[in-house]
């Protein structure tokens, strides 16, 4: 008689729990105080659609927002953040950890800045809004 003996481990998703192969969740992740803020985040999601649409692996915005299951002006307020100087989104996307609380800057917030279309400009906003680093 043969045993053989497997990690599994089980994820929820749609309110179903499934049997996913391969290793368990991340223990690196589990170990880091707070969380990725929201905006990073989102800020991560546009550069991956652009990705997604310069690839051809999806046709347009319309269909991305059709797969990600979100509405097509939803869609186009993430894709806007696309329009940021690079230095502000490279900020945006290593923004600190939130260990407690709101996030100290939203997408609405940034929505403002994102209408600006002179960098230099978008700069003198973002400084406003962007929580500084000691």
């Amino acid at each position: 008689m043969t045993t053989v003996t497997r990690a599994i481990h089980f994820e929820i998703k749609a309110r179903r729990k499934r049997i996913v192969d391969g290793p368990g969740p991340a223990a690196e992740e589990a170990t880091l105080p707070g969380r990725v803020p929201r905006l990073a985040k989102l800020m991560a999601l546009a550069i991956r659609f652009e990705r997604l649409i310069a690839d051809g692996i999806v046709a347009n915005q319309s269909e991305l927002a059709h797969l990600a299951q979100v509405t097509q002006p939803r869609m186009t307020q993430i894709m806007n953040l696309l329009h940021l100087a690079p230095d502000i989104q490279e900020e945006i996307l290593f923004m600190a950890r939130i260990e407690e609380g709101r996030d100290p800057v939203t997408e609405r917030d940034l929505r403002r800045v994102v209408l600006i279309r002179h960098w230099s400009q978008q700069r003198r906003a973002w400084a406003s809004l962007s929580p500084r680093r000691p």
